[in-house]
């Protein structure tokens, strides 16, 4: 087994850990108006994001993407549900460079920096353009226990899917070569359009579970995230137990 690997399940289990001490001080940190709404949003996209990405793209790539695209969707759609405007094109240009950069950061292990940097760079123009003419996470925001794909949503994730499989058409053209491009491509393209129709589909579910959940489910909730930490974290020990050689 990869070492890199076993690191960045440790390291993950340690950041699950922290997360469920947060939830556990539910109300030292100010109960209902304090700041676990965000969190609880930010976790859970981070989940379902990286969740579908490590199933089409690998571990790596899908806890660096999953991460900055779960992080920004829970600003987004936080501010969203406090009946607030967007925020400017210039702080969604900010989480769309974010966004890029995970994904970039994913790519950099399998394709190298060039390829990386030049996708990301790629990625976040074609993202603020799409927040200029209004295609952004929090368009037709609604938060109910029932999922939701609208006619716009699933317009934009075709566009996505589309705009994805270009755009590492075009690097693996102009800055690095691969072998087995349009499959690469393909793949790329239909990993991201998948992710995010499920995403937007489950988005309301999400939405209004982050604003009601009961506070003993959301002690419950922390006792899992360190019970699920403390398992992973626990992964290097296991190996080295049953003498599992590291690469």
């Amino acid at each position: 087994m990869d070492h890199h690997t076993v690191a960045a399940i440790s390291i993950t289990g340690t950041c699950l850990d922290v997360l469920g001490s947060l939830y556990l001080a539910y109300d030292l940190l100010g109960g209902q108006h304090g700041p676990l709404r965000l969190l609880t949003r930010a976790v859970t996209y981070s989940v379902v994001f990286g969740v579908g990405y490590s199933i089409g793209l690998g571990l790596f790539f899908g806890l660096t993407s999953g991460i900055a695209t779960g992080i920004t969707l829970a600003l987004e759609f936080n501010r969203a549900a406090r009946g607030l405007n967007h925020y400017s094109l210039f702080w969604e240009a900010v989480f769309s460079a974010i966004r890029g950069l995970g994904i970039g950061a994913g790519l950099y292990r399998m394709l190298g920096v060039q390829f990386a940097v030049s996708f990301a760079i790629l990625i976040t123009v074609g993202q603020v353009l799409a927040y200029s003419r209004g295609m952004r996470p929090g368009m037709e925001y609604v938060a109910n226990r029932g999922p939701r794909l609208t006619r716009r949503q699933f317009r934009g994730t075709v566009v996505r899917t589309v705009g994805y499989t270009a755009t590492a058409l075009i690097c693996s053209v102009l800055v690095h070569h691969i072998d087995h491009a349009w499959s690469f491509a393909l793949r790329v393209g239909l990993v991201t359009g998948v992710v995010t129709g499920v995403g937007a589909t489950v988005n309301p579910y999400i939405e209004y579970y982050a604003d009601n959940l009961p506070e003993r489910r959301l002690g419950a909730f922390g006792i899992g995230l360190i019970l699920c930490g403390f398992a992973m974290q626990s992964f290097q020990y296991w190996l080295a137990l049953f003498d599992v050689r590291l690469t």
